[in-house]
């Protein structure tokens, strides 16, 4: 379960760098763009359909400002609902040019547990507001969701095994110095099809459903996209498996795309 957790948790503290995530201009994606993914979870050596969760991207503005809203939503698949029902949203509204978020909304709907999360962002005092109180940032400061877009910008293509790409974002009066590993490329199998792409590992913050470290792998596709195709991981019970299921208005031809297999629900 807890399908938007899977996709936005990502690193943990470690030093900085000179390969670092910042002022990244959009070349990736446009407006309209609609991705989805198909949650698997897998306890006792088979995988299950476990939920759903899409990405969007809309136009809007922040104070006369050109800007981006991603929205990310995700729920438990119906028939598990007795078990746990989750209904979660996240949505981020960033400057079209760096791609650096003003506001930050959090929904948290998982069983018992509810909670909503609002915070304000200043670049330029470099600080983040939470409607109670106001905490210091560094510069270049990201939410989980706007973070996942910026990322998608970066070129890979001086990379080299092992490269770590440093960022900073804040989520739960918390600020998080972090980074993703370039793991290099391959050819990856999903339930849509057959993609070249290029390997990742975020580090994860310990918690309640992870355990920490570079477990978890994201294959992104090796074309200007760098739409996420995979995601897999481990939890503290089972694993967990996500998948590209859809897609719609990608700014490039998916040229990634090396044989279609079909979406599988």
């Amino acid at each position: 379960m807890y399908p938007l957790l899977l996709l936005l948790s990502i690193f943990s503290l470690k030093p900085p760098s000179d390969n670092v995530l910042c002022n990244q201009t959009n070349t990736a994606f446009l407006v309209g763009e609609k991705i989805n993914y198909t949650i698997f979870y897998n306890v006792v050596g088979l995988y299950v359909n476990a939920g759903k969760t899409d990405f969007t991207i809309q136009s809007s503005k922040w104070n006369g400002v050109e800007a981006f809203t991603f929205t990310a939503t995700g729920k438990s698949n119906a028939k598990y609902d007795w078990i746990f029902k989750v209904r979660d949203k996240y949505e981020s509204i960033v400057d079209s040019k760096t791609l650096l978020p003003y506001q930050f909304i959090r929904e948290i709907n998982e069983g018992s547990f509810h909670h909503k999360e609002s915070l304000l962002f200043n670049q330029k005092s470099h600080t983040v507001n939470n409607e109670v109180e106001t905490f210091k940032t560094p510069d270049c400061t990201y939410d989980v969701l706007s973070a996942i877009y910026a990322a998608r910008n970066y070129n890979y293509k001086n990379s080299v095994i092992n490269d770590k790409i440093y960022l900073n974002f804040f989520l739960d009066k918390e600020l998080y110095p972090s980074y993703f590993k370039y793991l290099g490329k391959e050819i990856i199998t999903t339930r849509y099809g057959k993609f070249k792409a290029i390997k990742l590992a975020p580090l994860l913050i310990k918690g309640t459903m992870f355990e920490g470290g570079e477990k978890m792998t994201i294959w992104v596709t090796d074309d200007d996209n760098h739409i996420p195709v995979r995601i897999q991981t481990p939890i503290i019970v089972g694993t967990i498996k996500v998948d590209m299921v859809g897609f719609e208005n990608l700014r490039y031809p998916l040229t990634a795309l090396i044989e279609l297999v079909g979406a599988k629900e």
